[in-house]
């Protein structure tokens, strides 16, 4: 049986990998939002993810399926629930972003969905307690912090196509 690596990453979930027989290395991160990030590592660098797919939960129980299941579903559903009614979660701002190249504060993610962004990873270089004139732009990753409900209609927001 394949051995599976188990790290938890506070307040955000868990991450999940294994080296395949081929030598690829891939990954899960389960987020308390319920969203799933499937990572396939550089297979020159098995520090540096290469490739990145996210999901929405119901996605990623369609991958299970066609996958056929999950030995690890049990032990997700006990995390999600450590810091009850709090989560935290990595929002990826893409180029069709609606909020790409607007600010913090013209995105009002607080009033409309009660999230805070508690922080921009920019260039793999975070930038902690943004102000609401900092700049949200392509390729950015805003960490919020809020509940599970809001993250998912934060994520929606974010994701919404530039018109």
């Amino acid at each position: 049986m394949t051995e599976i690596n188990e790290t938890k990453l506070p307040g955000v979930g868990v991450l999940h990998d294994f080296k395949c027989q081929s030598g690829d290395r891939v990954g899960v991160i389960s987020h308390h939002a319920g969203r799933r990030e499937v990572l396939i590592y550089d297979s020159a660098d098995p520090d540096r993810v290469g490739e990145c797919a996210t999901m929405t939960s119901d996605e990623a129980h369609t991958l299970v399926d066609l996958l056929g299941g999950s030995s690890v579903t049990e032990r997700l559903d006990v995390l999600r629930h450590e810091i009850a009614g709090l989560a935290i979660d990595w929002l990826p701002i893409s180029d069709r972003s609606a909020y790409a190249g607007k600010t913090i504060a013209d995105a009002a993610l607080r009033t409309r969905t009660g999230v805070s962004v508690v922080a921009i990873v920019r260039a793999d270089q975070p930038l902690p307690a943004p102000g609401p004139e900092e700049e949200l732009r392509a390729d950015d990753t805003v960490v919020v912090v809020g509940t599970v409900e809001g993250i998912d209609a934060a994520a929606r927001l974010l994701a919404s196509p530039n018109s």
